[in-house]
């Protein structure tokens, strides 16, 4: 596990039905502080996550990534990992100790959780977000020759290497602008599988037709855009090092699903 322990940022807007259980589930005993990044919310969103213990952060500026760098900026001196969370309680937070357990063990800069090669619960992924997931993941393995399986909101990586990141994107392309750009800064990246269930409360961008192509459009817009700036940063890799860069771990026993 890490030598100190992370901070979480869990970007939200209107998640009043589940960032209760988030915050309640997250493992105390390896995280030093919780940050919700309340996103405009009109519900009781920033009540509850303060009851909760979480501190609160409002950034009134509408967008996923606008929320995440609102909470990079708000991270405590000496902050050495982060772990980035949703606040739908779709991913399991006790899972968190896994994805922190393969940044030590690979001694890895970034770990993803992949929800596509792990256990999604029925109606969990929807099939616009698999096939944009399959598309987006098809599209950076034929630029970089690097195979990742998922664009998945839950992840955790070291302060050093977000800051070599420099992310920018403050709506849709924020997760997919991370994995890129650490493929560009050849940071060594890990993807476990993890549990995924259906949301609590509705979907605010695969739960609708405009905002399920507006993010879509996004995702390929960063890919492209970033791809343009840096379009020889990483060569094709050949099969046999493919490893040393991006390891993809087994399924292993984890936390169940609640």
């Amino acid at each position: 596990m890490p030598t100190s322990p992370a901070v979480v940022i869990i970007p939200a807007y209107n998640e009043e039905p589940g960032i209760s259980r988030v915050i309640a589930d997250i493992p105390r005993d390896l995280i030093s502080e919780i940050i919700v990044v309340d996103n405009g919310s009109t519900d009781r969103t920033a009540a509850k996550a303060r009851k909760g213990g979480a501190r609160v952060i409002s950034q009134p500026d509408r967008g996923y990534g606008a929320a995440c760098l609102a909470g990079i900026a708000a991270l405590p001196p000496g902050t050495e990992v982060v772990l980035f969370l949703d606040g739908d309680y779709s991913d399991d937070p006790a899972q968190a100790k896994d994805l922190l357990r393969a940044l030590e063990e690979h001694r890895a800069d970034l770990v993803l959780g992949s929800r596509t090669r792990g256990c999604p619960q029925p109606g969990s992924l929807t099939p616009q977000q698999r096939f944009g997931n399959w598309l987006s993941t098809a599209i950076i393995r034929l630029i970089y020759g690097h195979a990742y399986s998922d664009l998945g909101p839950f992840r955790a990586i070291r302060r050093e290497a977000l800051s070599r990141l420099d992310m920018q994107d403050r709506t849709y392309g924020w997760t997919v602008e991370m994995q890129v750009k650490a493929l560009q800064q050849e940071l060594k990246v890990v993807e476990i599988p993890v549990s995924y269930r259906p949301r609590l409360g509705r979907s605010k961008v695969s739960g609708t037709l405009s905002g399920t192509v507006k993010a879509g459009c996004k995702i390929l817009w960063t890919i492209a855009r970033l791809s343009l700036r840096h379009p020889f940063a990483i060569p094709e890799t050949k099969e046999k090092d493919k490893g040393k860069r991006v390891i993809h771990e087994g399924p292993r026993r984890t936390t169940k699903g609640h």
